[in-house]
């Protein structure tokens, strides 16, 4: 689904972003150019992120320090 029409910017496009290393909305507009034309977009694409933050994070391995 597209989140950010003036950039065509898609939930997989914000996804894949996160999968590569973005880590919040500043390093995503960078990367993607979400939310840097009209800003209309920018509280969804920030939900987007947050739960693909979310599900990186849930995939991390734990590591034990020795």
């Amino acid at each position: 689904m597209y989140v950010c029409i003036c950039n065509s910017v898609t939930d997989h496009d914000i996804r894949k972003a996160v999968r590569e290393g973005v880590r919040d909305q500043r390093e995503l507009a960078l990367r993607t150019g979400c939310s840097t034309e009209c800003g209309t977009c920018a509280e969804f694409a920030a939900q987007v992120l947050d739960d693909a933050l979310r599900q990186e994070n849930a995939f991390l391995p734990l590591v034990q320090l020795a």
